[in-house]
Order: C-alpha cells, then structure tokens, then sequence
C-alpha cells in the first residue's frame, strides 16, 4: 500500500512538472548553478571581432567548471546576441539581469554598445565586465575595465611614432569609425599633439560609418597629405571596414617606411582575411600579442587551440588565433571567479569590494592586477609590426605594467576628477 502511494505522488509530480503547474524543479536547476551573461555580437558588422569574444568566455567557464566551477557550482552561461545593434544591448541586458538571473555579464566591444548597457547594469546593480580597449571619461562602480585606457595604449603608441624608432612624424592622419571611441580618442590625441608642438594644420581627421568599405578616395587623400612631411596614421577604425580599409592600402602602393599606420582596434583576428604581405610593417598597439613568448602565454594558445578544434570554431579549427580582447575576457573571467570566492558570495556588491587588487598571471607575461579603486587592470603596453603571416613582431614594450588614467589629463576640466568610481562598495 505504501509502495503504490508512493507511485501515485510520483505521477502527480511528473503531471505538475509536465504541465509546468510546479516550478520546484526548474528553481531547484537554477540553484544548482551559477548563470553569467555573454554579451557579444555574433552577427552585424562587429561579429568578425566579437564572436571569438564569446568563445573565449565559454572556454574560460569550461575550465572553471572542470576545477570544480565557483563556491561548488557550475557556471551556467547564457549567451545573447545583440548584432552590432546598440539600443538591443541594452535590452539583452536588461534580459539577461532580470529575466535570466546572471550573475555577471561578460561582453560588448564598441563604446556605444557599452554607454548602451551603462545605464541599464547602474539601474538594476548589475556587473559588467568590459575586455577592449576605450576612451576612458568613464567610471562605473558596476563596471570593471580589463582593456586599456587611452594612457595604456593611444598615447604611448603616439609617442612610439615620434621617435625615432617609430619614424619621427610631424604630420598626423586621426582615421577613425564614426562613433564614441574613435571621436573621444582622437579629442584627447588632438590635444597631446598640440602640447607637443604640433600645428593644427598637420593633423587631419577623417570617420567613415561602421561597415564602410569604400577606402579609396580617403587613402588617396592620406597620400595627398603625406606630401607635406613625414606622416603617420593614427586608426580607430572598427570592425569589418578594417578588411576593405588595409586592402586598399595594398592596392595604393602605401608602404610602412613611408606612411606607417597604426591600429587601435586591429588584432590577429581582423588580419585573418587580408593578404598581409603588402601590410608588413605597418603597426599595432595592445597589451597582449600571441607571439609573445613565455610559457604562460604557450599554455593560453594552446588551450584555445585544443578548444576551438574540438567545438569546430570556424577559422579557429584550423588556424587558432589569440589577441587582445580575448586575453583581457579571459583575464576577467578568472578575476570574476577569484573574487566571489574571496567573498565567499556572486552577490554583486560583495563582489565588488572584493575586485580590489586581484591579481593574475596573465598570458601576456605580467602579473595583471585589478586597481583598488578605479575598477582598470594595471597593463604592459606593446607595440607590434605585422608580419608577413599576419602575426605580429612585438618592436617596444613599457618596463613594466602601466597604471590606468580614465580621466585623460589632455582634457580640460578632468583635474582632480576621483579615481574611483562613484558609489563604489
């Protein structure tokens, strides 16, 4: 008798799940797990730089959950696409939080996708970790910065240029995508330029819309003004134009002994579909390149390697490329997990004051530590030649790990602005 009262109450519970009457079950799933959000562009004009984003962050939540994942439970990731459009970040986000319960959000790329997700992670007491390098002029107690800042990447790539390792350029060409990141860079490098001396006259600035692809009447242009005196090229631009953007400059004859440009916002990956050999010389600046050497760095690639064969990423099955944003994702990653450990807790505010001072040994050689008060990683600079097989020859790097500057010294009124954000845990 016991034994068919016990049937009958396990039919009316597989009933009541079935017809979603009991929702015991899904709760007890979710409690079972810890949800992250990974917000990354996997269609749209960004998708050539966001996607391999996305499987960074599922490879890193892959190895944490085979060390035992965090505070005893799995990662459970949640991964939207928001398609290089700006307003649907913020509503993505606005899911993943709300909807979706994640403790953490993992992504976006352009700045404009960033100041779309600002208001909605402040709103909601949400967490945000953002991997590419920006404008700086912003601190958030909800975001943590694991790019570079304009000190720890355009300002440092700018001096390399004068010198005279760089080519000693007394002429500058501000190329960039029409949007924050290009426009506010650029604002900050106007004015370091004209502090060192440069004429307003020597500096031309140009933007073309996101997924431009008509390069030849500008690349004429960059030449036209070259002829003024020796010329760099300083680019902001972003996503899929870079592609039609160095073909062009193949098909102009623009060497890097004559017009050398350098790239803010191009890596290994956006190399991968450009004929490399006409752009050998020419310039980069990250804070990670794949073939640094160290064993760290072996043991990063070679993880992605064995990861991307094995989930089939296209390109990557074949020809496994590491860069930038994918290093400073990874980085946040690991951060995230050390520091809800430390708090023993994924609770966002809990979390935050334990961000302060992580450390971690990052691909790139150092010891990446997260600021104690402005939410940035402290980054080597790099500055790298491409290679005739898309690669990059790292030509100068800084001692040692650079401080963040949010707030660029080079724009009026940021004086005595605070080095941590408002509100901070």
């Amino acid at each position: 008798m016991q034994s068919r009262r016990h049937h009958l109450k396990s039919l009316v519970l597989a009933s009541m799940v079935a017809t979603g009457t009991m929702t015991m079950s899904v709760a007890a799933l979710a409690a079972d797990t810890i949800k992250v959000g990974i917000l990354h562009s996997l269609s749209g004009t960004m998708a050539i730089s966001e996607s391999v984003l996305k499987d960074t962050a599922l490879m890193a939540i892959e190895e944490i959950n085979k060390s035992g994942g965090v505070l005893g439970k799995k990662l459970e990731p949640v991964v939207v696409d928001p398609a290089s459009n700006w307003p649907l970040f913020a509503e993505k986000t606005r899911q993943l939080i709300t909807q979706d319960k994640v403790a953490v959000i993992f992504g976006c790329w352009t700045s404009v996708s960033r100041k779309s997700v600002l208001p909605v992670v402040e709103e909601l007491n949400g967490l945000l970790f953002y991997p590419v390098q920006y404008e700086g002029e912003e601190l958030s107690k909800n975001v943590f910065y694991t790019g570079a800042a304009p000190n720890q990447q355009a300002i440092p790539a700018v001096d390399y240029l004068m010198g005279k390792d760089g080519g000693s350029a007394k002429r500058w060409v501000l190329l960039g995508t029409d949007y924050v990141y290009p426009r506010t860079t650029n604002k900050i490098l106007r004015a370091y330029l004209k502090s060192k001396g440069v004429k307003e006259s020597d500096i031309m600035e140009t933007y073309t819309p996101f997924g431009h692809s008509d390069y030849q009447t500008i690349v004429a242009d960059i030449k036209k003004f070259s002829q003024g005196g020796k010329t760099a090229v300083v680019s902001t631009i972003n996503g899929d134009s870079n592609v039609p953007f160095y073909k062009e400059l193949g098909n102009a004859g623009i060497k890097a002994k004559d017009i050398p440009v350098m790239a803010f916002s191009v890596g290994e990956e956006e190399l991968r579909g450009v004929n490399t050999k006409p752009l050998v010389g020419h310039l980069a600046a990250w804070n990670y390149f794949m073939s640094i050497k160290n064993p760290t760095n072996t043991a990063f690639i070679k993880s992605w390697s064995d990861y991307a064969k094995a989930k089939g990423i296209a390109g990557h099955k074949d020809k496994p490329l590491t860069n930038d944003p994918m290093e400073a994702t990874y980085i946040g990653i690991h951060m995230w997990k050390q520091a809800a450990e430390k708090a023993k807790s994924v609770e966002v505010d809990k979390v935050i004051a334990a961000m302060g001072g992580q450390t971690f040994t990052a691909p790139s050689g150092i010891t990446s530590k997260m600021d104690p008060n402005n939410h940035h990683l402290h980054k080597s600079v790099f500055i790298g030649e491409i290679k005739a097989d898309g690669q990059f020859q790292v030509v100068w790097k800084t001692p040692g790990p650079v401080k963040a500057q949010p707030w660029s010294p080079f724009i009026p009124g940021n004086a005595g602005k605070p080095d941590a954000p408002a509100g901070k845990s």
